[in-house]
């Protein structure tokens, strides 16, 4: 697969395995953390509206459902929003689960938060995140909250760079990797292969490389601002080798 075809990597990447390989990858209570970290720095409020994007298989969406908050979630992937479905479904939780691209929000909804947690930040070409950021500041009411989670910040993903890892089993499924950095399109490209018995998946994942500052300067040129920089869950501050940025900004 060449470059150039990777702008739009994950439309057709998060099928049954890779998904169900990242539904085993994260325990409850760092999701609980997370949503606990997103309600204390947005200041959600009883009945607050959450924008969930990407949502993925719904790890968020349902716990902040679960809190009472009323949530809708977008994801391009037609098996991980079902999951969600079925899953709310489950607990008799009312979450409004949609399939669609990031591209393309939804101009139905008014969110006093937006969150982009998982990583999903980095997976548009420059352009078409400078888009995102925008969309996302037309849908946050005034004096609502962004929340971004981005793993692939420079300062987090580049000290100590190692582009071999070894095979990974989570919830029965081999997931194999090769990486490869592009340092001319700031991308850390990785091709996937994941297996479960005879079931094989192969899919490449692009990730665009942020620094943190370049990030603000996005959310800011966006409509945000109050910007504040967490290098974790726990309300830790930013710095160089953190595990992540976690980005909070207020729409004014």
């Amino acid at each position: 697969m060449s470059h150039d075809s990777l702008s739009a990597w994950y439309a057709d990447f998060f099928t049954e395995l890779p998904n169900a390989f990242w539904r085993a990858a994260v325990p409850q209570q760092a999701t609980a953390a997370e949503v606990d970290f997103v309600t204390r720095l947005a200041g959600l409020r009883p009945g607050a509206r959450v924008l969930d994007v990407a949502c993925g298989s719904g790890r968020h969406a349902l716990e902040l459902a679960r809190r009472g908050f009323r949530v809708t979630g977008l994801d391009v992937s037609a098996e991980a929003v079902g999951y969600a479905r079925h899953a709310a479904e489950r607990e008799g939780l009312d979450v409004d689960l949609r399939l669609g691209d990031m591209r393309a929000l939804p101009s139905d909804v008014r969110a006093d938060a937006a969150i982009c947690m998982g990583n999903a930040f980095g997976y548009l070409e420059h352009a078409g995140t400078q888009g995102f950021l925008a969309g996302l500041a037309g849908l946050v009411v005034p004096g609502g909250t962004l929340v971004l989670d981005y793993g692939f910040v420079a300062e987090s993903l580049l000290p100590g760079l190692a582009l071999e890892e070894p095979p990974m089993t989570l919830g029965g499924i081999e997931a194999v990797s090769v990486n490869e950095y592009d340092a001319a399109g700031g991308r850390w490209i990785t091709s996937f292969t994941f297996r479960r018995g005879a079931q094989e998946h192969r899919g490449t994942s692009v990730q665009h490389v942020y620094t943190a500052a370049e990030v603000v300067r996005l959310v800011s040129a966006a409509g945000f601002a109050g910007v504040g920089l967490y290098g974790d869950a726990d309300g830790a501050p930013f710095r160089l080798g953190s595990p992540r940025l976690l980005l909070v900004a207020r729409r004014p």
